[in-house]
């Protein structure tokens, strides 16, 4: 199968961590190994229900904005390096700017997108 026509979609990560330390660390190797184009870190306060208790921490959320097709690589890295025994990790598919969009793959992968795509 010819993958060269297939149409690629930029993707924004959601990850929580406890502090700013795992935070960097993570957001570093991702954005050195191209699974990420930029990662973007700030503090939160969080409010859920953990072993049966309802618990207020603050923690660190970052958005990583990626291509799609970096998921599975995101997901081994960060459990791999998370202080967390089961993370946060969600993605949804994004649209945005083509321009920008284009930087990101070009971050990710080394290569443009395809101008007919569409995300």
């Amino acid at each position: 199968m010819d993958t060269s026509q297939l149409r690629k979609c930029a993707c924004l990560i959601y990850i929580t961590t406890g502090n700013i330390d795992n935070a960097s660390e993570i957001a570093r190797e991702l954005v050195s190994k191209r699974f990420a184009a930029c990662v973007n870190i700030f503090p939160i306060s969080s409010i859920y229900r953990w072993n049966e208790k309802v618990e207020e921490d603050n923690e660190i959320a970052m958005f990583v904005k990626t291509d799609s097709q970096c998921l599975e690589n995101i997901i081994k890295l960060v459990k791999s390096l998370h202080t967390y025994k089961m993370p946060a990790i969600e993605s949804w598919e994004i649209e945005g700017d083509e321009e920008y969009l284009d930087w990101v793959f070009l971050n990710c992968s080394g290569k443009r997108a395809s101008t007919s795509r569409k995300i």
